[in-house]
């Protein structure tokens, strides 16, 4: 048996919010209470994307919480030279193109790429994003969650980018990277990524490595009904609450605790939480949470 290695992994655009927290907490239960290890990405490769502080606002937050984890933080700034030589290995295979095709054509295409560019053979030291070239049709996996999960990669957009017109190498070529070489065993993160574990699963093949087991969580909404995110500028975690933060992000991973729970220290809360973790009580729906 390979030991459980599960990992948690934000980026740093801003602080940790609700949603943020009850995707680390469940990964922590779920890596926990199989005697696993739990590590930290700091997934920074987008720098015009990121919040000057976040890297070690964040830290503090988990640690506000109660979240410990093993082993040193690995930052993806400090990886580039490991994601070129994956990127070199696809090309050196032929699994890519350059692709100069604008913006508004991939909208006007309602985001489905249709692989204009595929057989241009464009230069790849032109100003022009790299794409992967898709030889299957569909991938699925059997989600520890939601169940068999099935997608077809042209209702997903297509042959998606790896690296961008700018020269930054894509979330999707980093995070494949990552997890395989990390030896990561399980994943545990919101539904909002499922997309992602399509094309990441894809790109563990074509590199050779194995892929982690998912589980996705429910999606934490506003009352609007939006996903909280930065983007629906969802308030950061307040570590004043971080006992109450912990007691509902535990409610809305379905988990049941006791209602005076947030009366305990975090070390407590957490404890319990591990003692009594069970992942096939997680919704498989969206949650809009009720304090």
């Amino acid at each position: 048996m390979t030991p459980y290695s599960g990992r948690f992994a934000p980026s740093p655009t801003g602080p940790l919010h609700l949603g943020s927290l009850v995707a680390a907490l469940g990964s922590y239960l779920d890596a926990k209470a199989n005697s696993g290890l739990w590590l930290l990405r700091i997934e920074d490769i987008d720098p015009p994307r990121e919040m000057a502080g976040a890297k070690e606002l964040i830290l503090r937050q988990l640690e506000d919480h109660g979240l410990y984890w093993d082993s040193t933080a690995i930052y993806q700034s400090q990886r580039l030279d490991t994601y070129q030589e994956y990127f070199d290995h696809l090309k050196n295979n032929q699994h890519l193109y350059a692709c100069d095709c604008p913006r508004h054509r991939i909208r006007d295409l309602n985001g489905i790429y249709d692989g204009h560019c595929r057989d241009l053979n464009l230069s790849f030291d032109s100003d022009a994003a790299i794409r992967v070239l898709l030889s299957e049709k569909n991938i699925g996996w059997n989600d520890l969650i939601l169940g068999p999960q099935s997608f077809s990669f042209d209702e997903l957009g297509g042959d998606f980018i790896v690296r961008r017109r700018d020269g930054l190498f894509s979330y999707q070529l980093a995070v494949a990277v990552d997890d395989g070489l990390e030896g990561i065993t399980h994943v545990i993160r919101g539904a909002d990524l499922l997309d992602s574990t399509a094309r990441q699963t894809y790109l563990h093949k074509l590199f050779g490595l194995s892929s982690p087991e998912y589980g996705h969580l429910p999606m934490v909404m506003n009352n609007q009904g939006q996903k909280l995110s930065k983007q629906t500028h969802a308030p950061e975690l307040d570590s004043n609450k971080s006992r109450e933060n912990l007691a509902l992000a535990l409610n809305i991973l379905g988990q049941n605790p006791p209602r005076d729970i947030s009366e305990n220290s975090c070390e407590e809360i957490i404890a319990w939480a591990i003692h009594h973790w069970n992942i096939n009580s997680v919704p498989t729906k969206p949650v809009e949470p009720s304090n």
